[in-house]
């Protein structure tokens, strides 16, 4: 009679289907991208749905283009071939969507303060915050 199927042998290979149904690295982005929109926007609740649109854009756009250039740039590419490794690439997308919607934030801030200027002002205002000697508000 033949041996059966071991349980831990059996839950490996369901693991390793269900990984790779979702979507392999791209499920983990994915995933990772998610709750960092989740956590930011629990943390610095969206105003308005216009807002809440724009953090959760923002937040998966800095977790998936943020996490993706850390990778290529730190040549992490490596750590998808197991498991452990992709659970940190999870951490270190998650990571980098976190200042994504703060960014955005202050960016959209900054602009609607200076909704009535022209260009020229605006200009100036920026030189003038970068060298530190203009109003900030």
């Amino acid at each position: 009679m033949s041996e059966p199927i071991s349980g831990s042998a059996a839950a490996g290979a369901a693991g390793a289907a269900a990984f790779k149904a979702m979507g392999g690295a791209a499920g983990i982005a994915a995933g990772a991208s998610g709750l960092a929109a989740f956590v930011v926007m629990l943390m610095m609740r969206p105003r308005t749905r216009g807002e809440w649109a724009v953090a959760l854009i923002s937040t998966l756009v800095s977790s998936i283009a943020g996490g993706a250039a850390v990778v290529q740039y730190f040549e992490l590419e490596h750590w998808t071939h197991n498991y452990i490794g992709l659970v940190a690439l999870f951490g270190l997308v998650f990571s980098c969507g976190l200042p994504g919607w703060a960014l955005v934030r202050w960016l959209f801030n900054f602009i609607d303060r200076r909704r009535d200027k022209d260009l020229a002002d605006v200009v100036g205002d920026v030189r003038d915050v970068i060298a530190g000697g203009g109003q900030h508000g």
